[in-house]
């Protein structure tokens, strides 16, 4: 199986070489071809970027390995969430994840159901962010605020005016800073045609 191996040493004068030669040793006894090596040096594990580790999601995405070997998980990921979404997108990927220090392997039973409890996790987490997004927007609404992008103020007599000079929408977009679709709806807006008075001039009313 094609293996990548992501190895993090936090402190500069550290070396990350004694990660590889476990993990280079490990995936040869378990007949693994290692595919590609992301390392990062002097880079807190409390950061959710990195640079290697960035470059080792996007490959992952593009499919060019199916196991990633791990020293330790904190090399991995210092907080349990951030730990958890990368464990939880690898399984979507399907990409198994080996830690050799907690001998975690999510190939095996024992990982298969260790990946089960993390999928669930974290679609508990993003459902309660939803519903913490959903609850702030009813609030903001009960209070009066406005949700979403400010209004622009638009001064419609104006850009009809321009418009009929003969300016193109990209230039009337560009002129009120509005895009082009917002441009066609005041357009179009002011095409409808105004409602007709209803009731009949005294002159029309016939004498009693």
């Amino acid at each position: 199986m094609r293996t990548a191996i992501y190895a993090r040493v936090s402190t500069l004068d550290q070396h990350p070489e004694t990660q590889l030669l476990d993990l280079r040793l490990l995936a040869e006894q378990r007949g693994l071809t290692i595919v590609r090596e992301f390392i990062d040096h002097g880079v807190s594990g409390v950061r959710v970027s990195r640079p290697a580790l960035d470059e080792m999601m996007a490959a992952a995405h593009r499919r060019e390995f199916d196991v990633v070997l791990v020293w330790a998980a904190d090399r991995l990921a210092r907080s349990v969430r951030h730990f958890l979404e990368v464990l939880d997108t690898l399984h979507h990927l399907g990409i198994e994840f080996i830690s050799r220090r907690e001998a975690l392997d999510t190939g095996g039973p024992l990982g298969r159901a260790v990946v089960i409890i993390v999928s669930a996790v974290a679609e508990l987490e993003r459902n309660l962010i939803i519903e913490r997004v959903r609850a702030g927007m009813r609030r903001a609404q009960l209070q009066g605020r406005h949700i979403g992008r400010p209004r622009l103020a638009v001064d419609r007599p104006a850009l009809l005016g321009d418009r009929a000079r003969g300016r193109s929408l990209a230039e009337l977009a560009t002129a009120y800073r509005i895009s082009r679709s917002s441009v066609c709806r005041i357009l179009r807006s002011a095409r409808r045609p105004t409602a007709a008075p209803t009731s009949e001039s005294p002159g029309n009313q016939s004498g009693g």
